[in-house]
């Protein structure tokens, strides 16, 4: 029985007919376990591992080199706040420091309510408008504690769902357009390419 739900198993289908070779959609599948799940869970990976034929070790490994990918539960907000150096010079370390008083957790830790996960990131190329602080990978350029509270208000009385959707969630909005090709149609052309490839190593050696 599939770990999915019957839409996010048909979506997982469909991102492995994508490839050539299965074990290179991981990264996608793995995206739609955390967007289910909210995090990488341990049947998510095994799920993983029979879709793309590998292991579970080696979903796990993958995952594991990714920061955007998490191995245990977090909360429906995963705060980051930069300490890089222009966001240390501009005050990013008592922000971050700031947010663990706001949000009542220290940092790498989840608050009790479920609602927050903090994390002092490395540079998250928004330096500009330093320190550079993301919720769920959206940037909110929130760079004061007052701001930083405001948006916290925010979060907790769910005004931001609409562009700060829970963890996990990369698009809210499925594409209609772009390319697509019938699942016969793939298995075509992959038969086609792979014939031309076998006649030129033939033919090579």
């Amino acid at each position: 029985m599939s770990h999915f739900k019957v839409d996010v198993r048909q979506r997982a289908e469909e991102l492995v007919a994508l490839y050539p070779q299965a074990r290179s959609a991981m990264l996608p599948l793995l995206h739609l376990v955390q967007e289910q799940d909210g995090y990488v869970s341990p049947e998510g990976i095994a799920e993983v591992a029979t879709l793309t034929a590998t292991t579970p070790a080696d979903v796990r490994g993958t995952a594991l080199f990714y920061d955007m990918f998490h191995l245990e539960p977090v909360g429906k907000y995963v705060v980051g706040v930069c300490t890089n150096i222009a966001c240390l010079l501009a005050g990013g370390e008592e922000l971050l420091e700031h947010a663990s008083q706001t949000l009542r957790c220290s940092v790498g830790a989840t608050s009790d309510d479920g609602l927050f996960t903090l994390e002092e990131t490395e540079c998250l190329a928004d330096c500009d408008v330093a320190p550079c602080v993301q919720v769920n990978h959206r940037f909110v350029r929130t760079t004061t504690p007052e701001t930083f509270d405001a948006l916290v208000t925010e979060l907790r009385e769910g005004k931001r769902e609409h562009d700060i959707p829970r963890q996990g969630t990369l698009i809210r909005v499925r594409r209609s357009g772009g390319l697509h090709a019938a699942k016969a149609e793939i298995v075509v052309e992959r038969e086609k390419a792979k014939a031309a490839r076998d006649k030129r190593e033939k033919e090579s050696a």
